[in-house]
């Protein structure tokens, strides 16, 4: 596989997203979101999904330079429409206004629809957590496109509805999680299949309802499971949970529109860590708290235990100094998408 250094990547998109129609803010909020996802090992969330998005411009399914518009406000509450625009501005700009209002009032609590996807979750979180903020964020699809079954199904009913977490520290690498509900995200079946690999049994069903360890099943009529396996109600239940709180909520409802637009809904609430306790104090436990964990003596088979957002530390820390591959077929892509603008690239 090809390999390129994060700055590299990152004016590659720029270019290609401002060729396309975005602003140069847009461009390079949407760059960086995706080279990070890559930096910290979720390739899914990566450089992959920049064709997506410029198909998506194409249609008029994102729309560059849409307004942020605030429905209605409370010293500590914030509903945003973003009329279409890219998630990752919208709710970059949504998450720093309520981390404001979290300073000011202890709490916060926003609300966003009718945006394009948010990307990897983390993103937000973690600006928080840099704050002294424990934060949490959810996300759904909206009415747009379902991927994953109920337990029990066979037709699909809810999207991947993903979550994060994340509490400051003194740690190089922030406490975090970030997860979807259904047993993967989407983009990790895509990215499986641009890298010719099978998936673990109970991550996706074919169109007939079987489970299959081939992701190209995935698009080919078939849907994704809830996460948990045999106690995939569990699963299940979370993924409802954030249809709540992100789609109904939100006011975008819940189901299938035959606008065919991914609509990312979004709530999420932050919690000033020094309205509860002093933030050293706190910080120092999430700390050992942390250390503790990663203590704990290995299983057979494991070479040591992580606490929650190490790996992706470490392996933003391995991108940023030996740079990041990238597989083939997904690169390919980059350069068509890249040659139908006249952008030039990286060779």
């Amino acid at each position: 596989m090809p390999v390129f250094s994060p700055s590299e990547l990152i004016t590659t998109s720029r270019a290609i997203l401002e060729a396309a129609g975005a602003s140069v803010e847009e461009a390079q909020i949407v760059a960086r979101h995706l080279i990070e996802a890559n930096l910290a090992g979720h390739d899914s969330h990566g450089i992959i999904a920049l064709p997506k998005y410029v198909a998506r411009m194409e249609t008029k399914h994102i729309v560059a330079g849409a307004e942020f518009e605030i429905v209605s406000e409370t010293p500590s509450t914030l509903v945003v429409d973003g009329h279409w625009g890219f998630g990752f501005t919208t709710t970059e700009r949504t998450m720093k206004m309520a981390i404001e209002k979290a300073k000011a009032n202890g709490v916060a609590a926003a609300t966003i629809r009718n945006q394009g996807h948010v990307g990897r979750l983390a993103a937000y979180t973690l600006m928080a957590a840099k704050e002294g903020m424990v934060a949490m964020m959810f996300a759904d699809s909206g009415r747009g496109p379902k991927q994953v079954v109920p337990f029990g199904g066979r037709e699909p009913r809810l999207g991947t509805n993903p979550i994060s977490f994340a509490a400051p520290s003194n740690l190089a690498g922030t406490v975090f999680l970030d997860m979807a509900t259904s047993a993967v995200a989407g983009g990790k079946l895509a990215l499986a299949a641009a890298r010719g690999q099978q998936v673990p049994t109970g991550w996706v069903i074919d169109a007939e309802g079987n489970q299959t360890t081939d992701p190209r099943h995935h698009k080919n009529g078939g849907f994704l499971m809830p996460l948990g396996g045999s106690e995939g109600h569990k699963g299940y239940g979370l993924g409802v949970m954030v249809e709540i709180l992100c789609g109904l909520l939100t006011g975008l409802g819940y189901g299938f529109s035959t606008t065919g637009k991914h609509n990312d809904g979004v709530f999420m609430a932050l919690f000033k860590a020094d309205a509860f306790r002093p933030e050293d104090e706190f910080k120092k436990d999430v700390t050992e708290f942390a250390e503790y964990l990663a203590s704990t003596p290995p299983a057979k088979d494991f070479k040591r235990v992580y606490y929650p957002g190490e790996i992706e530390y470490l392996t933003m820390t391995d991108r940023t100094a030996n740079g990041i591959n990238i597989e083939e077929k997904t690169w390919n892509k980059v350069l068509e998408v890249a040659a139908q603008y006249g952008v030039s690239v990286p060779a």
